[in-house]
């Protein structure tokens, strides 16, 4: 698996809202289920390069599920993903996460790596200074 992501970037809720300026789930597909976006969803740990435990905040469940750098609509079953933007604006989706870095890939299948940033809610979805992304949070 190599160097997991560090703990104080997951959440480490116990009441299902989980904490302020975690990593957030911008949308996942429960295996059984159907897709599910803007729920509040986060990251409680990792389970490999790719694989994470969600919680899901709609029914209070988790789940181990992976990683994909694609749009909430080409999800399937037993994947979630997580959007960063980019310093220009553009709207990518990670690939990996590192410590301080992520591999993004974006609409139009541009791949590279970049410094995220975790901020507050509300100030997540815009861009952040030159040569950083800026990573959905709680």
């Amino acid at each position: 698996m190599g160097r997991p992501i560090r703990k104080d970037r997951m959440s480490t809720d116990t009441t299902n809202d989980g904490d302020a300026g975690k990593l957030e789930v911008t949308a996942y597909f429960p295996v059984g289920g159907s897709l599910q976006q803007n729920d509040n969803s986060f990251i409680i740990s990792q389970r490999g390069s790719k694989q994470f435990k969600i919680r899901q905040y709609s029914d209070s469940s988790d789940a181990t599920l992976t990683l994909k750098a694609v749009a909430p609509a080409s999800l399937a079953a037993g994947e979630f993903c997580v959007q960063v933007i980019l310093s220009d604006s553009t709207v990518a989706y990670v690939e990996k996460f590192y410590n301080r870095t992520v591999h993004y890939v974006d609409a139009a299948g541009n791949t590279g790596h970049v410094k995220y940033t975790l901020g507050t809610e509300g100030t997540d979805d815009t861009a952040g200074a030159a040569g950083t992304g800026s990573i959905d949070v709680l």
